[in-house]
This record gives C-alpha cells, sequence and structure tokens, in this order.
C-alpha cells in the first residue's frame, strides 16, 4: 500500500474514533453520593423481573383497550401504503436474521424485562435478543441532533409517581412501528405502580409530520416476580422467529427445534 492510502486510513481511523469520543463526552455524569442513594428509597421500586401475558383478550394481553388506528398526514398515509404493497423477501426479514425490534416494540415482546434502578439511570435488560435499554434521570435534556438507533435516547423525569420517559432519535426503518414516521417522531411511556407487584406503561406517539394528532398505543400492564430471573437468549443459535412462504414473520414458542409449518 502506498504512502497516500495509508495516511487516508490513519486519518479515517482518527476521525472514528475522534467522532466516538465526542459523543461519549457529550454528558458527564458524577459519581453517585449516598444522599443520591437514599433519595432513590423515596422513589416507587421499579426494579425487579417483569412479565406482559397475551393470552385471552385485550386486558389479558395487558393491553387494556386496544388502540384506534394511528391518523397520517397525507404524504405518510402514501408512504404506507407504498410500504403495504412491496413483497419483502423471507430471507430479508429482520426477525427471521435475529434482528431485534426497535421502539416501542421491544418493550412487548413474549419475554420478561428486568429494570435495575441506580441513581440517574434506570436501565431496562430485555431477555428478547439480549438488549439493553438506558432512561436517562440525571436531568439531562434529551439530544438535539441524536444519533438514530434501534431504540433511539431516552429521557426519564418523575411527575410525582410516575416515571415520564421521552425517547428520540429512532431509525427511519419502521422497526418498531407498523406505520411510517419521520425524525420528528417522539415516543412518550409513563411508567407507573398500580400495586406493588403490578405496573402499568401507557405509550403515545408523537410525530408533527407523521401524525395528525398523537397516537396513543393503549396501556401494557406488567406482573412483577420476585423469584424470577432473566435467561440467556441467543437468537442465532436458537431461532424461534421464522417467515412464511407470504414473507409474514412469526414465533415459534412450542419447540425450537421443530420447523414451522
Amino acid at each position: 500500500m502506498g504512502h497516500t492510502g495509508k495516511t487516508l486510513i490513519g486519518l479515517i481511523a482518527a476521525s472514528l474514533t475522534f467522532g466516538s469520543a465526542a459523543r461519549a463526552q457529550k454528558v458527564t455524569r458524577q459519581a453517585p453520593t449516598a444522599a443520591d442513594w437514599a433519595a432513590m428509597a423515596k422513589l416507587p421500586d421499579f426494579s425487579g423481573v417483569w412479565e406482559t401475558s397475551f393470552g385471552g383478550g385485550a386486558a389479558a394481553r395487558g393491553r387494556g383497550t386496544p388502540a384506534a388506528a394511528p391518523s397520517l398526514t397525507p404524504v405518510y398515509a402514501a408512504k404506507a401504503k407504498a410500504l403495504a404493497r412491496q413483497t419483502a423477501k423471507a430471507e430479508d426479514n429482520p426477525s427471521a436474521n435475529c434482528l431485534p425490534p426497535g421502539m416501542p416494540a421491544i418493550m412487548g415482546q413474549p419475554y420478561p424485562i428486568e429494570i435495575l434502578m441506580t441513581p440517574g439511570k434506570l436501565t431496562i435488560v430485555i431477555e428478547a435478543y439480549t438488549q439493553v435499554r438506558h432512561i436517562y434521570t440525571d436531568g439531562r435534556a434529551l439530544p438535539q441532533d441524536p444519533d438514530p438507533t434501534f431504540f433511539g435516547t431516552s429521557v426519564g423525569r418523575w411527575d410525582g409517581n410516575t416515571l415520564v420517559v421521552e425517547t428520540v432519535g429512532l431509525e427511519d426503518v419502521p422497526r418498531g412501528l407498523s406505520f411510517p414516521y419521520s425524525d420528528k417522531i417522539r415516543i412518550v411511556e409513563r411508567f407507573r405502580l398500580a400495586d406493588p407487584n403490578t405496573m402499568t406503561v401507557e405509550t403515545t406517539i408523537n410525530d408533527p409530520e407523521a401524525l395528525t394528532m398523537p397516537y396513543s398505543m393503549g396501556t401494557r400492564t406488567f406482573t412483577r416476580h420476585r423469584n424470577w430471573t432473566i435467561a440467556e437468549y441467543i437468537c442465532e443459535e436458537n431461532n424461534r422467529n421464522f417467515v412464511d412462504e407470504k414473507g409474514k414473520a412469526g414465533l415459534n414458542l412450542a419447540n425450537p427445534d421443530a420447523s414451522p409449518k
């Protein structure tokens, strides 16, 4: 390789390194103090392993009243129709290739989640696809120009006993929703304890470009299992996701070794 090629590669590597470092240095978190830990004792306790069920009717599924269809603007209604006409190849289906769903679908998987509470941050360990969400409660603002990711950037604040979480910066591919959205999308979740072992999460989608009004996805109910632990989930070794001959994704919960019919 010539000198020019080595120099170019070096500049690219340096640029990538500097870019990563710059993003990591946007927010500096101080080590939590004893007072910070003591203050947490006054907050609702969301810690532990939670599960939402999917059997039976709407209430049994933990969804409450079924959500109405989103009201899309004319431009995004046309985009939705175009997406519906596209016939995806089965081998390109994200679930069949072990790619996790994005927000907010990742919060409704038929697997448990574990919530860890520490000063300034709530961490959600999601058994499905071995995913992790970070919800920052240290007073920071939402980023003005977020890097698009599967789950976006989530910032929470306390409204009495309710944790209000806002998420921005989703990838432009609709991985976690059934309709197209713009880069202005903002997901609002409201976490509450209905009783010591019951948590509700109300989810609303705001997008001034794609939606004519905020879209309420209803409320999902989770049950805490204090004697549970999160299991290892390696999709590539035990892939229960499949797609049928029409390209529709499915989930085989009965026997991971059996081929879907």
